[in-house]
């Protein structure tokens, strides 16, 4: 007897995550819970380096001038609550000066470019069609830093829209980057605050578009259904978190899981299971840190951590 609906997954031969992969993921903020789990585990990764974006425009334009080494100027800022802001890029990357603006976001260029040259695996998690125009501008905006609505045009990608970016999103990284695996998701977070049915028709035009632009390449791209899972498989406000929008920690487990099975070598699993043990003795809280026995268990988990970086033969743990 079956309690839910089960999501096919594509099991992958080919093109797998091990520890010599390197996996640099963009896009919403479920793409950094992926990323949670892959640094947990102590696989090279690296995350949005330009902070949480939600709509593929601003992928786009990241991967865009990363690729032809922009560098931002003074131009490319603005000054609102008492700090200097971009509006392509996260808050987490504003600042109290303009330098120190401009440093975060020129070294963030550099190291996505760096990082899309050597990385084995792209994973692009798109969260919403719905995009942002500058009225004084014109130009779509990653990020609006809640400066004042009146600012913006809301809109609604098209599906055509959408498939375009996104097939030049692949062609940006080919040109540095040919042998790289793509991988493209949804986002099962809810985007309410634009309306329940504005949101279910972004993650429709979303969706469309990947498959068309799937339809149409060879190789190396393809589509892992975090959506789906989570819509049909965990279908219950028990995984959900108290806002009852975000998936909660039981959730991204069960995901991670699904992801695991599909796109993680069989050879890495030993050495997760390794790398779980030293986390959870790294966390343990002694009742007397001085005591023999914790001595003891401190030297036997020094050891254990040596055998693990020994055998992929570099630093993961800082001790």
């Amino acid at each position: 007897m079956k309690f839910l609906t089960e999501i096919p997954i594509q099991q992958q031969s080919e093109n797998l995550i091990d520890y010599q992969s390197e996996v640099l993921l963009l896009g919403s903020c479920f793409v950094e819970n992926i990323g949670k789990k892959l640094d947990y585990f102590k696989f090279k990764n690296l995350q949005n380096p330009f902070g949480v974006l939600f709509q593929p425009k601003a992928i786009e334009n990241l991967i865009d001038k990363a690729v032809h080494n922009h560098t931002y100027t003074e131009a490319d800022l603005f000054y609102f609550n008492d700090i200097w802001q971009c509006y392509e890029a996260h808050s987490k990357l504003s600042a109290l000066s303009k330098e120190a603006v401009l440093t975060r976001l020129n070294s963030s260029l550099n190291q996505t470019k760096q990082f899309l040259q050597t990385a084995t695996h792209v994973v692009i998690t798109l969260g919403t069609a719905w995009i942002y125009k500058h009225e004084a501008t014109h130009t779509i905006v990653a990020n609006c830093h809640k400066v004042p609505q009146k600012s913006f045009k809301k809109e609604l990608l098209s599906v055509a829209d959408i498939r375009d970016s996104l097939n030049h999103i692949l062609g940006l990284i080919a040109s540095v980057n040919p042998n790289v695996t793509v991988l493209f998701t949804v986002s099962p977070i809810r985007h309410t605050k634009d309306g329940f049915v504005e949101n279910t028709r972004s993650k429709a035009h979303l969706i469309s578009a990947i498959h068309q632009v799937l339809e149409t390449k060879k190789g190396n791209t393809f589509y892992f259904p975090s959506y789906e899972i989570m819509m049909d498989e965990l279908r219950d406000y028990r995984f959900y978190t108290a806002d009852l929008v975000h998936p909660n920690q039981m959730a991204i487990d069960y995901i991670w899981e699904k992801f695991q099975t599909a796109w993680l070598a069989p050879t890495t699993s030993p050495i997760m299971k390794e790398i779980h043990g030293v986390q959870s003795g790294l966390q343990h809280k002694p009742f007397n840190e001085s005591s023999e026995q914790h001595q003891k268990f401190l030297q036997n988990l020094e050891q254990r951590i040596h055998t693990i970086q020994k055998k992929l033969d570099r630093n993961l743990f800082n001790m």
